[in-house]
């Protein structure tokens, strides 16, 4: 299996952007932009800048996986206090992925490249899940974020506890 710490690659809407308001006690980012609207997207100021410094607390390498693409890196990533990451480029195609499967699950698989690896994606099922399992030779997590809520401290006890084990060992969850 390739060396390296396991990615975690991250979805933006409805993962970092919950489609409901932030529950109170935690507070909107002070470093968004006030004019969010012109950027595209006037939920920006749902993002939590600590949910930027819990990500860079976990021993992994962090990846965007989303369809804003590089605009994560320009938009979002200074927001939440986060470096630059690397950006899945998603394939030009008209492929099909497998019935049930997200169109994602494949794609990051193959560029996981066998390594270990967390996907945060609030439209993960079981489908995706077991795609992995028989896809992808290596130990992943797939983990479901409610898009209500976006990242809670339960997701992220349950990313630090399977980090934990030996960078992965424990069973997909």
């Amino acid at each position: 299996m390739p060396a390296g710490r396991p990615y975690v690659f991250l979805d933006v809407d409805g993962v970092l952007i919950p489609f409901a308001a932030r529950a109170t006690g935690r507070s909107p980012s002070p470093h968004v932009v006030p004019d969010a609207e012109a950027i595209g997207n006037p939920l920006l100021d749902r993002l939590d800048p600590e949910d930027g410094r819990r990500l860079l607390a976990l021993d992994c390498q962090l990846v965007w996986a989303t369809t804003w693409m590089a605009e994560a890196n320009e938009v979002v990533a200074p927001l939440l206090g986060l470096p630059e990451l690397p950006v899945v480029p998603w394939p030009d195609s008209d492929d099909e992925p497998s019935r049930g499967v997200h169109w994602k699950t494949a794609f990051l698989a193959t560029w996981a490249a066998g390594r270990t690896f967390v996907w945060l994606d609030d439209e993960i099922t079981d489908r995706d899940r077991q795609w992995v399992s028989t896809h992808h030779p290596g130990k992943a997590l797939l983990h479901r974020v409610d898009p209500r809520l976006g990242l809670t401290d339960a997701d992220f006890s349950t990313l630090r506890q399977w980090l934990a084990v030996d960078g992965g060992k424990a069973t997909p969850m």
